[in-house]
């Protein structure tokens, strides 16, 4: 056993190096939760996938940069105003969107699916700097897609998605074909009262 251990001990060294790796750093990079949003969407689980996901930032990231679009940064009384509107209103859009993609990621949607294709590019295209990341890649439909990440008390989580206006669009258009229904993740008032 010992002849074996001198003969290999480079391979043994560098087997333990990976496995220490692997062990110690890999769970805390912005990679392994890249990783790891993808196994819960794959595996439907919408409360796992919005772990990962800080939707209040989402939100008002994705509402500062609309604002910015709009006002083109010429008129400082309409981007304040707006700015002011993205805060007011950020904490109930929010919980709407961390409710729709909960739904979303429960049923499978389409929309929501990411391909491993285009998870193992966001992971080869990630920057990390710190508690900051950012990672830039093209789906198969030729959209691209740029994400930034930061650390929140030990964890990474997503904080903002740019160009998210197509899916804000989306969550809005759902939610005006049906304005009375409850609200996703809650059950209809007779669901509700039935034993």
């Amino acid at each position: 056993m010992a002849r074996f251990a001198i003969r290999h001990l480079t391979a043994i060294l560098i087997l333990a190096a990976v496995a220490a790796w692997a062990i110690f750093y890999l769970p805390g990079t912005p990679s392994w939760t890249i990783f790891q949003l993808k196994q819960a969407v794959d595996a439907r689980d919408g409360a796992g996938a919005a772990r990962f996901v800080d939707f209040q930032k989402v939100v008002v990231n994705a509402g500062d940069e609309m604002v910015s679009d709009q006002s083109g940064g010429g008129n400082l009384v309409t981007e304040f105003l707006g700015k002011g509107a993205v805060q007011l209103f950020s904490g109930p859009m929010a919980a709407l969107l961390e409710s729709w993609a909960e739904k979303k990621v429960d049923d499978g949607a389409r929309q929501v699916r990411m391909p491993a294709l285009a998870v193992v590019g966001a992971i080869l295209m990630l920057h990390s700097n710190g508690d900051s990341a950012y990672t830039r890649w093209q789906d198969n439909k030729g959209k691209v897609w740029e994400v930034r990440m930061a650390r929140e008390q030990g964890q990474w989580k997503i904080v903002q998605v740019k160009n998210v206006r197509q899916l804000l669009a989306q969550l809005q258009r759902e939610q005006n074909k049906n304005p009375y229904g409850p609200p996703y993740g809650s059950a209809p008032p007779s669901a509700a009262a039935t034993p």
